[in-house]
Formats: C-alpha cells, sequence, structure tokens
C-alpha cells in the first residue's frame, strides 16, 4: 500500500553523488530502472503536463545513457552524478503527474513477497507498457527517441513498439531477473495481487483502463518472461 500524506514528506532531499559510490552494481540498477519508470509512468500518465513532459524526456535519456556505465563502473563519478540529476527530474515528474500499473502491481509484489521494489518495476515496465500502448502511441514513439532509437521511417505503431524492447533491453543490459519466476512469486498469488493493484492509487493515472483478467494476465507474462513485444 502506497502511504501518501505532507507530514511525511521531507523538505528537502540531498542527492550527493559521493554518499552513491558504495552502492553495489545490483543496487545501482534496480534504483537506476526505478528511476527510469518514474519517467516513463509520469510521461504517459493522464495527469501529464509540459513541466513533467520535459522533465521525465530529459530523465529518460540521461538513465538510458548513463545507468549502465553507472552499474559497470560505480566509481566514474560523471555517471553517478548523472544519474542522481536524473532520478531527481524523474521525480520531479511523477510527483506531478503520478504513476500507473507498473507501480500498483509491483506494489503487490514488494508487499507480498519483500523483494526490491526497483526490480518488480524493472521486470514489470515492458509488460505493462507494451498493455498501455494503444493508450497513447504518439507518447511511446517520443519515448523511443528519448532512448536513442532510430525511428526513421516507421510509423507510429513501429516506433512505440521500440520503446517497449528499449526498456526490456536496458533492464537486460544491467542484469535485471528476467522474470518473476526468478524472484521466487508464485501464479497462485496473482489474483489477489491484481485486486490489490486496482485498489492502488497510482492505477488511477495509467492511460490504459484495465480489467482484473487483464491485470492478472500482465503478472502472467512477467512471469514468463517472454518478449514484451
Amino acid at each position: 500500500m502506497a502511504i501518501i500524506d505532507w507530514r511525511i514528506t521531507p523538505q528537502i532531499a540531498v542527492n550527493d553523488r559521493e554518499l552513491m559510490v558504495g552502492m553495489p552494481p545490483s543496487l545501482t540498477a534496480a534504483t537506476g530502472m526505478d528511476a527510469l519508470t518514474h519517467a516513463v509512468e509520469a510521461y504517459v500518465s493522464t495527469a501529464a503536463n509540459p513541466l513533467t513532459d520535459s522533465a521525465a524526456l530529459k530523465a529518460i535519456t540521461m538513465i538510458t545513457h548513463y545507468l549502465p556505465k553507472a552499474v559497470a563502473n560505480g566509481d566514474y563519478m560523471i555517471a553517478r552524478d548523472k544519474m542522481a540529476y536524473a532520478q531527481y527530474l524523474a521525480g520531479i515528474a511523477f510527483n506531478n503527474a503520478s504513476l500507473g500499473y507498473v507501480h500498483a502491481m509491483a506494489h503487490q509484489l514488494g508487499g507480498y513477497y519483500n523483494l526490491p521494489h526497483g526490480v518488480c518495476n524493472a521486470i514489470l515496465l515492458p509488460y505493462v507498457e507494451a498493455f498501455n500502448l494503444i493508450g497513447n502511441m504518439n507518447r511511446f514513439r517520443d519515448i523511443a527517441v528519448a532512448m536513442g532509437e532510430n525511428i526513421a521511417g516507421l510509423s507510429t505503431d513501429e516506433a512505440a513498439q521500440k520503446a517497449i524492447c528499449s526498456m526490456q533491453r536496458l533492464g537486460q543490459l544491467v542484469g535485471i531477473p528476467a522474470s518473476l519466476k526468478e524472484l521466487g512469486v508464485k501464479p497462485e498469488d496473482f489474483k489477489i495481487m491484481a485486486e490489490n493493484a486496482k485498489l492502488d492509487a497510482c492505477q488511477l493515472t495509467n492511460p490504459r483502463k484495465a480489467t482484473l483478467e487483464q491485470v492478472i494476465d500482465i503478472y502472467q507474462k512477467a512471469y514468463d518472461g517472454e518478449n514484451a513485444i
């Protein structure tokens, strides 16, 4: 369950690259993919606006470029600095535009299995966004460009699909587990988790409405770990 209240909102946050140097590669990857999820979900959110759009797209570009470098060499201070700035921009985006079903579903995995939030987001991200494609293909085309994909000569649909492939490829590149099955998730829990996900505040701004059966199906696809597109 997401608890949101001004009483637990900090007055200031310090993003210091020096404090991030000791993070192991797996934690760097998980938190970096979490930041990517913040930016992507904010950009395709039904509450997106010009301010959140600019922050989200810049964050997506920076994370795509610098996260692999930070995972590969945690002492590379330029990558640490750029990732600190990128996650800050992604935070601006999602704190104003909210999120979507990736977070709504990841919250359940964290609650039921005590799994790392960023890892759950990273695994779910391409599958949820593949489901969301028809909700706003133009936005996913923009994400593909922000992630460095060449969309010249492609239809909007084809370009949008490139964004999904790029998200999944980035997760694989930084060592995110390929499926929920690898994390020990049990299919018999999909229904109760899906029911709870549909009650999560984050799902309210998802670009595509989902039935209970569709949420269960997304969990199943993430469990199987096949290509999202």
